[in-house]
């Protein structure tokens, strides 16, 4: 029976990566379309692709699949064969990555959930294939030049932050189920205006356009492959970027640039940056934004106490770090870190002064 699901390491995997000679094309993906039986499907699939030596991030729901990979260049159209043979996916959009170095993922995982993007949505009369128009990437600049028109960001601020369409409305929420009745609030008085919904590869902006519909909006318009999919047709067409600055990603890349505007801050120190990390305290791992001057300054962490941290032997860290909640990616609270930390240093003073 083959393997499903890996065993390995991920810091074996990570550095086997980086040992690959040949490129690697990062590429997402997505299609709303019925999955009887997600499990199966979902296992079917992985057989398939860890053939192929595919790395990356798959979710697969009753409603679809939303996927971001890579995969070896030279696999490349056995793996598009693959995936065109499967119902409902022949001809599916693949968004090619814009900036790439190939060393987004080193490790396939693919998982069954609930829905393909958690939107809150419970009413069942909510209908997916009534969805928006798609827009390319001229049809948007053309919609951007009317001042009439409403461009909404679907993303979260830490996404917007660093890039957006000129003049677009961020939705202040962090989370898409919150987004999607906060969007229908803030336009109810303007239902009869062009509204275009946009997000990072389409999947959000999609189903937030079907959203906009089922709650009486008329002229809704979302862009077709998200930023990913717009980036790449203004450079074939030779179109300006009406998109400025870097477009997030939820790969080891953590963004593609667009444009070389830098439009967002360091948040340590206010300088232009939009390089986004994650603090290099394991107790930690705060996602923001930080210069190459504070990353030196401050040895890639956050803030002073998590600089202190950094700084103590591997060992009190590790010990400090139990109880911490692991798989939290992006921990934005150190209050259960500090505590442990104080109670260390104590009990060490202690023994010193036995």
């Amino acid at each position: 029976m083959a393997l499903l699901h890996n065993r390995v390491s991920q810091k074996e995997l990570k550095e086997l990566l980086y040992q690959e000679t040949e490129p690697r094309t990062t590429i997402s993906f997505y299609e709303y379309f019925p999955i009887e039986d997600p499990q199966l499907f979902r296992d079917e699939l992985y057989k398939a692709l860890k053939e192929l030596k595919v790395f990356g991030r798959i979710y697969v729901a009753n409603e679809g699949i939303n996927a971001q990979i890579s995969v070896p260049s030279g696999n490349f159209e056995a793996f598009k064969a693959h995936l065109y043979s499967l119902p409902h996916l022949n001809g599916l959009r693949l968004n090619i990555a814009v900036d790439d170095d190939g060393k987004s993922f080193w490790v396939l995982k693919i998982k069954v959930r609930p829905k393909i993007v958690a939107d809150g949505i419970e009413d069942a009369s909510f209908d997916m294939r009534n969805k928006g128009k798609y827009v390319s990437a001229a049809r948007m600049n053309e919609l951007l030049k009317d001042p009439e028109t409403i461009v909404v960001d679907m993303r979260n601020h830490y996404e917007f932050e660093v890039g957006h369409f000129e003049n677009a409305v961020e939705v202040p929420s962090d989370t898409f189920r919150e987004q999607l009745p906060m969007a229908v609030d803030m336009l109810k008085e303007k239902k009869d205006k062009n509204i275009v919904m946009y997000c990072t590869g389409g999947i959000r902006c999609e189903k937030a356009s079907a959203y906009m519909l089922h709650n009486g909006f008329d002229n809704v318009f979302h862009l077709e492959g998200g930023i990913i999919n717009y980036a790449q047709q203004i450079k074939e067409l030779g179109l300006d970027s009406k998109f400025i600055g870097k477009n997030f990603v939820f790969d080891n890349r953590m963004g593609e640039r667009i444009t070389e505007d830098i439009i967002s801050k360091c948040h340590q120190c206010g300088k232009p940056a939009d390089t986004h990390v994650n603090c290099s305290n394991e107790g930690c791992h705060l996602l923001f934004i930080q210069c190459e001057e504070c990353a030196a300054k401050y040895k890639g962490t956050c803030s002073d106490a998590c600089h202190e941290v950094v700084q103590l032997p591997e060992e009190v860290q590790k010990e400090a770090r139990k109880g911490v909640s692991k798989g939290q990616t992006f921990n934005k609270s150190r209050s259960r870190l500090r505590p442990r930390l104080d109670e260390i240093n104590k009990e060490e003073g202690e023994h010193s002064d036995k």
